[in-house]
């Protein structure tokens, strides 16, 4: 099992058709048909080829400044981990949370930020659950199209400390758009 890093904009058409196949196995209904993303391009991507050459996971990662009450904060939001159904639980969403941790060493991150409806894999790996006031962009995810600013507290919220900052519960603004 190797995980590489690619950018999107290098992203070409075999690996796009690979990238949304996955995408959709793994998200069904709710993931868009046409594209790769589900409601901005990530910055990067980690990928997971397995040993015949098949992408079996992906990652997207988003590089941004967060403002967590009052202040900035980088952060590097997790966006879309998914495995195939067929390579599950072999250690694949470990391995590819791993390589995020090590890519963020000596780096400008303060934390790695994700939603998450399932959170057993993200607390393994050290995140943990937080309940700030979130404030972010709402996009349309169907027309693309900005519609308006929400404001609410989610159960799915996760976090991981990877700099020096501790976090602290208050308001969270994403500056953007909700992953």
């Amino acid at each position: 099992m190797k995980i590489e890093k690619i950018y999107e904009y290098e992203i070409d058409s075999k690996l796009r058709a690979k990238l949304q196949e996955l995408l959709i196995e793994c998200f069904t209904e709710e993931y868009p048909k046409d594209r790769i993303y589900f409601k901005q391009f990530p910055h990067f991507r980690f990928i997971a080829i397995d040993d015949n050459y098949q992408i079996v996971g992906q990652v997207g990662l988003d590089y941004r400044v967060m403002n967590l009450n009052g202040k900035p904060i980088r952060v590097l939001g997790i966006i879309d981990l998914c495995v195939s159904k067929i390579k599950r639980s072999q250690g694949i969403g470990s391995l590819m949370l791993s390589k995020i941790n090590d890519f963020c060493e000596e780096k400008l991150v303060d934390f790695l930020l994700l939603f998450a409806d399932n959170q057993k894999l993200y607390l393994n790996a050290g995140f943990k659950s937080v309940n700030n006031e979130c404030k972010w962009l709402k996009i349309d995810n169907e027309n693309q199209t900005t519609y308006g600013i929400g404001e609410e507290k989610f159960n799915e919220l996760m976090i991981k400390e990877v700099g020096n900052i501790k976090w602290k519960n208050g308001k969270l603004d994403l500056l953007g758009y909700l992953y």
